[in-house]
């Protein structure tokens, strides 16, 4: 940090809702960073996603010690209700990231029954998986990747060294089980996953791209999409830091929120959204705001949020599977959201240069390593940067 001695730049730190905030502001509320890093990545993601043509996808990002996915819909994440952490109710704007522990540190063991079992326990870093040769001995999902021949031979790890295959193989066979086991196992947990941000919310994943980053989901994310008959595989540039370039490259935002007293009171309610929208556009120069209500049908206790009162009929049947034509529709609460583009677009950051390959193959990069199987092929999008896996034979529907 001393060399940004002198550096006349203005300090920004990530929300929860996927856009950066001024340092004071963060400390203000720092409840709204709690899932920062998560929203970081999802906001590069969605990005590398719409530039490479694919408006709708599932963002999938899979690191050391969990899997966070998150749905993107015309090129927007989707919000969340209500988070709660440690088993506390944060009801501030979030984008909706679902979490499960499966990772590349994810330690494989057999329960009391003889099943086998992959996370949600972690090697993390230290001692890491077997193959560092840090002292770690319990089998993990790195140390299968690794028997399984997806990574490069005589792989180096920085910091760490070349990975020890034998290292990796001895802990699996002393924990009794095989590299292809814990693949699959780890495989079919992260693909409940996005079945619960896909197929949980009424949207065929058919339709959807996948979108890989992480150090570990470029190796795992071929298989997720393949189960779920997705439409292709996306590894942007730099997939392996992709939080961090979110963290540079998202929009400026605020986002306010105020409780609905006024019931039915329409004309009260679009005097109150006009007057949120101000006090939004106030807090940014020059942004775009949007507006938006959390609604229900009467007597229910969960809300669903969409753009007017008449879009929401469609939003319930659409995540619940039906509708009350009946009932009467209670707005809860109004949100603003005043946005504006960061100058540092993902564009301008430096990406290495990628070609076209037919699998099987394993493409090795300085922050992580791409799987491609039989089957599969990647070619480079023109634009993007990115990386595209599609089958070469045709899919399964």
């Amino acid at each position: 940090l001393g060399g940004l001695d002198g550096v006349a730049g203005e300090v920004t730190v990530m929300t929860s809702a996927g856009g950066l905030v001024s340092l004071g502001d963060g400390a203000r509320l720092p409840a709204s960073l709690l899932l920062s890093g998560p929203a970081g990545g999802v906001r590069a993601a969605a990005a590398a996603a719409v530039a490479s043509g694919w408006p709708d996808a599932v963002t999938f990002d899979m690191g050391g010690t969990s899997t966070d996915v998150c749905l993107v819909l015309d090129g927007e994440p989707a919000p969340a209700g209500e988070r709660s952490v440690a088993g506390l109710a944060i009801r501030l704007p979030s984008l909706d990231v679902h979490t499960v522990g499966a990772g590349g540190g994810s330690i494989a063991s057999l329960d009391r029954g003889g099943s086998l079992v992959v996370g949600p326990l972690s090697a993390g870093a230290v001692p890491g998986p077997a193959c560092y040769g840090q002292g770690g001995s319990a089998p993990t999902v790195t140390d299968a990747d690794l028997v399984a021949g997806r990574y490069p031979e005589g792989a180096v790890l920085p910091g760490i060294g070349e990975l020890d295959v034998a290292a990796a193989r001895r802990a699996l066979n002393e924990a009794g089980v095989t590299a292809a086991d814990v693949i699959a196992v780890v495989d079919a947990n992260m693909q409940e996953a996005v079945r619960a941000v896909t197929v949980a919310r009424g949207v065929d994943p058919a339709g959807l791209a996948l979108v890989a980053f992480g150090g570990a989901g470029p190796l795992h994310a071929v298989a997720v999409a393949r189960a779920l008959d997705m439409a292709a595989v996306i590894v942007p540039a730099r997939a392996g830091v992709l939080s961090a370039v979110g963290c540079l490259t998202a929009p400026r935002q605020h986002d306010l929120v105020r409780t609905w007293p006024g019931g039915s009171d329409v004309t009260g309610l679009v005097e109150a959204l006009d007057a949120l929208a101000r006090e939004a556009g106030a807090l940014i120069e020059g942004s775009e705001v949007e507006t938006a209500l959390d609604c229900r049908f009467e007597g229910q206790s969960h809300e669903i949020r969409v753009g007017s009162i008449e879009e929401f009929p469609a939003a319930h049947q659409l995540h619940n599977g039906y509708t009350r034509a009946d009932t009467p529709i209670e707005v809860v609460a109004i949100r603003a959201t005043a946005r504006v583009a960061s100058p540092v677009g993902g564009d301008t950051l430096p990406a290495g240069r990628r070609t076209s390959v037919e699998g099987p193959a394993v493409i090795a990069e300085a922050d992580c390593t791409i799987w491609v199987p039989d089957g599969w092929r990647a070619d480079p999008h023109p634009t993007s940067g990115a990386l595209i896996l599609t089958r070469t034979s045709g899919r399964t529907r």
